[in-house]
C-alpha cells in the first residue's frame, strides 16, 4: 500500500537524552551495536533491547546465530539488507530478506537458528525485543515472516516515506498490532528540507534510532548511529522529526508493563524462580 497522508498537527516530544550504541558481538561472533541495554530496560518498558547491525564484510555476519533458547518474551527482526534463514522448535522456517519483518513470540519457550544465506554483500537491520506481561510468558509459541511488499507504507504530502510495521500512523495500521503493549514501530524515509509528524500516546515511552544522515527533535539535534529516548510528558501528543538532508530513523513506542524484569540471557521473566525453572527446562529438554 502506497497512500498520501495529511498530517495533523500535533504538540511533539521532546529528546530526553541521547545515547550511543556499544559494540560488541553475539551468536557465533556477529558484530553489532547494542543500542538499547539492560539499564534502559525499566525507563524503555516494555522494550527490552535493540541491536543494530551493518556491514558489507561477511566475516562481520557469516557465522549467524545458530540455535539458541527464548522464553518470555517477543524478537522482531527488520532486515534492512541481506538473506537470513530462520528455523525453530516449534516447526516454524522463513526466509527474511530485503525489507521484511521476522516477527517471532518465544513465549513458554522456542530454540531457534538464524543464519545468513548469502557470503558476500551488504546485511543490515535491527533486532528489537518487546516484552511480553506476565500472564503471556508461557503462552505457546508464534512465528511469522512479513514479506517487504505486505508491510504497509504511506508518503506525506511532501514526500515522506512510512513503513508501519506495528501499531498504527496517521490513520494507517502496521503489519503487526499487540493488546496490551501497543507497539509502535515505524521506519521513516525523510528528503532533505522535510519534516513528519505522527501521534503518540503519552502513556508510551517512545525512542527514535538514526540510522542515515541526521534529525532534529525540536531544538536537538540527533546524529547517525545515536537513539534519542524521548521525554515523557502528558501535554506531549505526537513527535515531530526534521531534517536538512536525506534521513532515515526508526520509532518505536509502547505502553510499559510496569511489571517486575528478571532476565538471564535468553530468558526474561518476573521472578528468579521463573528463571531458575526456564534453565532446568532448557538443561532437561523441555523448554520448546
Amino acid at each position: 500500500m502506497n497512500t498520501t497522508i495529511q498530517q495533523t498537527r500535533l504538540q511533539s516530544r521532546t529528546v530526553e537524552r541521547i545515547v550511543e550504541g556499544i559494540a560488541t558481538s553475539d551468536g557465533a561472533g556477529v558484530k553489532l551495536t547494542r543500542v538499547l541495554t539492560g539499564h534502559l530496560q525499566r525507563r524503555l518498558d516494555p522494550f527490552l533491547m535493540l541491536d543494530a547491525f551493518g556491514s558489507d564484510d561477511p566475516d562481520d555476519y557469516i557465522a549467524g546465530f545458530p540455535d539458541h533458547p527464548h522464553r518470555g518474551f517477543e524478537t522482531v527482526t527488520y532486515m534492512l539488507a541481506g538473506r537470513m534463514r530462520h528455523r525453530d522448535s516449534a516447526g516454524h522456517e522463513g526466509l527474511l530478506e530485503n525489507g521484511g519483518v521476522q516477527w517471532m513470540t518465544a513465549g513458554r519457550g522456542v530454540i531457534h537458528s538464524e543464519i545468513p544465506e548469502q557470503e558476500d554483500g551488504v546485511m543490515e537491520g535491527f533486532q528489537l525485543w518487546l516484552n511480553l506481561p506476565a500472564k503471556a510468558k508461557m503462552a505457546e509459541p508464534w512465528y511469522k515472516d512479513f514479506a517487504s511488499a505486505t508491510i504497509p507504507e504511506y508518503v506525506t504530502a511532501n514526500s515522506v516515506t512510512v513503513r508501519v510495521i506495528a501499531g498504527d500512523s496517521n490513520g494507517v495500521a502496521g503489519a503487526v498490532t499487540r493488546e496490551v503493549t501497543e507497539p509502535l514501530y515505524l521506519d521513516i524515509h525523510l528528503p532533505a528540507g522535510t519534516s513528519f509528524t505522527t501521534a503518540l500516546p503519552h502513556t508510551h515511552n517512545a525512542f527514535i534510532f538514526v540510522y542515515r544522515g541526521a534529525v532534529k527533535v525540536g531544538e536537538t539535534q540527533v546524529d547517525s548511529q545515536r537513539m534519542a529516548i524521548l521525554s515523557n510528558k502528558p501535554e506531549a501528543d505526537g513527535i515531530t522529526v526534521a531534517t536538512a538532508e536525506d534521513s532515515r530513523l526508526i520509532l518505536v513506542a509502547g505502553k510499559p508493563l510496569n511489571e517486575p524484569i528478571v532476565q538471564y540471557g535468553p530468558f526474561v521473566m518476573n521472578k528468579q524462580e521463573e528463571i531458575h525453572q526456564a534453565l532446568d527446562d532448557f538443561r532437561h529438554g523441555r523448554l520448546a
